[in-house]
């Protein structure tokens, strides 16, 4: 069976996976970018995700590659596609522009069900609204042999993890603190004992934690 994997996903020191207050102008609310500036400054970020050349090549790079290979579907809650009351806009089309950066058939946890849209580069946009275990299992019949990025945001992340679904998982601890926000870990006691855990920490200053489910 395919693996259920999440890459890439940056949580505070004090556990928040993005600040209050989203909206158009400020999709991770208060936080502003600084979760995700460690990635932007990889080559794989600044190449991948903002079309730029340069970036660093050293351990951020290494594990943000990862994120790619293999992976066949993503599923990313309604938060993620798009700010408060997206759904009431018929014409929006997610934050990444005609190309957007998935390249899969992609899955999004919503109530506001909408027809399909097909967008550049290979990805789809489906609107689904079923529990995480029935969107898992559409996700895996559309990736094929390949495995399902589940993508965030934290909410969404958390129910999976809760649900027991999630084989493997890539945070990314960044050393700031943001006091308010949405929390990943909230009502997870004790995960650690289900997976491996490694950690390796970065001239960034941010630190790799991956969780890889263990043997039984």
């Amino acid at each position: 069976m395919s693996l259920a994997r999440v890459h890439n996903f940056s949580v505070s020191l004090d556990g928040f996976g993005t600040g209050e207050g989203l909206s158009l102008e400020a999709p991770f609310g208060h936080a502003g970018h600084r979760l995700h500036e460690w990635m932007f400054a990889t080559r794989w970020g600044r190449s991948e995700l903002l079309g730029q050349p340069g970036g660093s090549a050293g351990i951020d790079d290494a594990l943000a590659r990862k994120s790619t290979p293999g992976i066949g579907a993503e599923i990313m809650g309604a938060g993620k596609f798009g700010p408060p009351g997206w759904h009431e806009d018929p014409e929006w089309k997610g934050w990444w522009g005609p190309n957007p950066p998935f390249h899969t058939p992609t899955f999004i946890l919503t109530h506001h069900r909408r027809p399909s849209i097909e967008m550049g580069g290979g990805t789809t946009f489906h609107f689904i609204d079923a529990s995480p275990t029935d969107t898992l299992e559409t996700a895996r019949k559309a990736a094929g042999d390949q495995d399902v990025r589940i993508g965030g945001g934290p909410t969404m992340v958390r129910d999976f993890v809760t649900a027991g679904l999630v084989d493997h998982m890539h945070i990314v601890v960044v050393p700031i603190l943001l006091g308010r926000g949405v929390r990943v870990w909230d009502g997870l006691e004790g995960l650690e004992t289900g997976y491996d855990v490694e950690t390796v920490s970065s001239p960034s200053g941010v630190t790799h934690v991956t969780f890889s489910r263990a043997a039984v």
